[in-house]
């Protein structure tokens, strides 16, 4: 799908969420043919010509300054995730057309494979920007059992919501997480709509998954840097944990996730647990390879 065709569905779908109402329009009583605002009330709102709005809708973003896609952001109600795919898609848009690119995946540096061992008492992953696990602590693989197989290489954590039936009991708010996923990918695919890797992940997702397909023409898109996540561990049961990712600076393209229970929870006894059964699993292993 052309950036053109994403502008037009992103900006009609933001129009089709707000009523009179909510916008502060006057408006008289009657059949309305459409869920939202009109394109005439919306370039009211944004204080431009209806002529003008409706060529924006349309995908063509070509000359239209900051402070029109401002105008547009208040009149839109944009929240800061709205706001910054409004300007990606807008640069992309004007911006010199790009070929289909694949970005290096990045290394995992040795002093934050380092940090990750040292953190024995919270999971913490380091993921690539579409969810790929590149490493992690021990406690981080043992409370995501399913992301690290024996033998293969982890796995994507898109690819586990949409194409492996584990995580829908793995994850007792199946849908939240998946929705999330969805956005966070829709919000990537405006910052550069030339990564190759992104446009191949989307395209399988879609292809598989109709929940996915289904979500991702919604045009959703969330900053998700923070918050909690219920799990139903195959080991210690059910646990809540909060979540907060961390950007690297030193490495563009490479987050840390952490994830924390609250303490003297019940789930902090689950991760206590899920501590000790780790600790207990590594002596058998030990254990083991001493007799050989």
């Amino acid at each position: 799908m052309s950036t053109r065709d994403d502008v037009q569905q992103f900006l009609t779908a933001l129009r089709a969420r707000i009523t009179p109402d909510t916008a502060g329009l006057t408006w008289y009583s009657g059949e309305r043919r459409v869920p939202g605002l009109r394109r005439e009330e919306v370039a009211q709102l944004a204080g431009v010509s209806t002529a003008y709005y409706t060529r924006m809708e349309r995908g063509d973003l070509s000359g239209v300054s900051e402070s029109v896609l401002f105008a547009l952001v208040r009149a839109l109600q944009l929240d800061e995730a709205e706001k910054t795919h409004l300007f990606d898609l807008a640069r992309a848009a004007t911006g010199p057309r790009r070929a289909s690119r694949a970005k290096p995946e990045p290394r995992i540096p040795p002093r934050l494979a380092q940090l990750l061992d040292t953190m024995r008492d919270v999971p913490a992953l380091a993921l690539t920007r579409l969810g790929t696990p590149v490493a992690s602590n021990a406690l981080g693989r043992a409370l995501f059992p399913h992301l690290f197989p024996d033998g293969p290489p982890p796995l994507n954590h898109a690819r586990y919501l949409f194409l492996d039936e584990r995580s829908q009991t793995f994850y007792p708010d199946w849908e939240t997480s998946a929705r999330e996923s969805v956005s966070s990918l829709r919000l990537l695919s405006g910052q550069d709509p030339t990564d190759r890797a992104l446009a191949s992940l989307v395209g399988e997702l879609a292809t598989r998954s109709e929940d996915f397909r289904t979500w991702w023409g919604g045009h959703t898109v969330r900053i998700h840097t923070s918050g909690t996540k219920r799990i139903n561990h195959p080991i210690v049961g059910e646990l809540a944990v909060g979540y907060d990712v961390l950007g690297l600076q030193s490495t563009p393209g490479l987050n840390l996730t952490t994830y924390l229970p609250e303490p003297g929870s019940p789930s902090a006894d689950a991760m206590a647990m899920l501590q000790s059964w780790i600790a207990e699993a590594g002596t058998t292993t030990a254990s083991k390879g001493s007799t050989r």
